[in-house]
């Protein structure tokens, strides 16, 4: 090809589009449901208890699973971080999450958190309160305290956006308050005839979803001795804390059901008190006690998210 050739042929070729330096074409199906591939599984993971027990100064563990998720950490979801937070008497932890909701329960001490906006909320072990988006606090114990902590840092981190208000104010629940009002759902007649004995916290302010949050659900339940939660899936992830259990309480996790009901092939999780385990969306899961004494757990889910967008999807066996 002669000089003039190559050049009538550059002059012909398109220039290049800067604005199509992002673009990608994927054949449907291949490309339809990454999950598994490119997304990688959220897995099932238990956190002990020994990374909060014994603990003599103040820090905050992180049930981190980023790395196994393929996404920018802390996160123990997609959506969520959870973590295990001690704090000494005599010090300040700081938090100011960049995330809509912050949940923190209670597991053993006393103490106070003051929000940026002057609310003090004093604690105790079985409390639990949710703090909104855009308030710093600081935690304070009077004696040495730990707590279970989750928001949805994630979720934000990954669309790139920072919460512009408050969509429910600083809300406590009382200890005394969640345990009185699970005894009365036990004492009912009817009580052995649900699939659940819990007490779902909600936030005034959520009259759509019915959760704690715009993004977060809690549950205070009970599996009484003896008894079985049949198997039941959502689309919502699950991050487990176990409250109180003794040996012989566990949960079985997998894809699908026996025409029985029974799940096939399952993964078993089994029950530390102060521990905690993820089960991901879309698994069949039920939860046993096979000891002679209750025992006590508390699912925090991104289930606020997903009923807003009717994607939920709960169903029972």
């Amino acid at each position: 090809m002669t000089s003039t050739e190559i050049a009538a042929t550059e002059a012909a070729a398109p220039e290049a589009d800067p604005l199509a330096a992002s673009a990608r074409l994927h054949e449907y199906s291949r490309a339809a449901n990454p999950v598994g591939r490119h997304a990688p599984r959220i897995p099932i993971r238990q956190f002990p208890a020994a990374l909060h027990r014994g603990l003599d100064r103040t820090a905050v563990v992180d049930l981190d699973l980023s790395s196994e998720l393929g996404i920018e950490g802390p996160a123990t979801s997609p959506a969520l971080r959870a973590s295990f937070v001690h704090v000494e008497p005599g010090d300040d932890l700081t938090t100011e999450p960049v995330a809509t909701s912050e949940l923190v329960f209670v597991l053993a001490g006393r103490g106070a958190t003051t929000t940026a906006e002057g609310t003090v909320v004093g604690w105790e072990a079985g409390d639990l309160f949710v703090v909104p988006a855009g308030l710093r606090s600081v935690h304070a114990a009077v004696e040495p305290a730990t707590f279970y902590r989750v928001t949805d840092e994630p979720l934000l981190r990954h669309l790139g956006v920072a919460p512009t208000e408050a969509r429910f104010p600083t809300t406590r629940f009382r200890g005394t308050e969640l345990r009185a009002e699970l005894a009365r759902i036990e004492a009912d007649p009817h009580a052995l005839d649900r699939n659940r004995l819990s007490v779902l916290m909600a936030t005034a302010e959520q009259t759509r979803t019915l959760t704690v949050t715009n993004v977060l659900w809690a549950m205070y339940g009970v599996v009484p001795p003896g008894a079985v939660q049949q198997p039941h899936r959502h689309q919502s992830v699950a991050l487990d804390l176990i409250l109180d259990a003794p040996p012989g309480c566990y949960t079985l996790v997998g894809r699908s059901l026996s025409p029985e009901g029974e799940i096939v092939d399952p993964v078993r999780v089994d029950w530390e008190s102060g521990g905690a385990f993820t089960t991901p969306p879309g698994l069949w899961h039920a939860h046993h006690n096979e000891s002679d004494q209750p025992a006590h757990l508390l699912p925090v889910q991104d289930a606020g998210l997903l009923t807003h967008l009717t994607a939920l999807d709960i169903r029972f066996a």
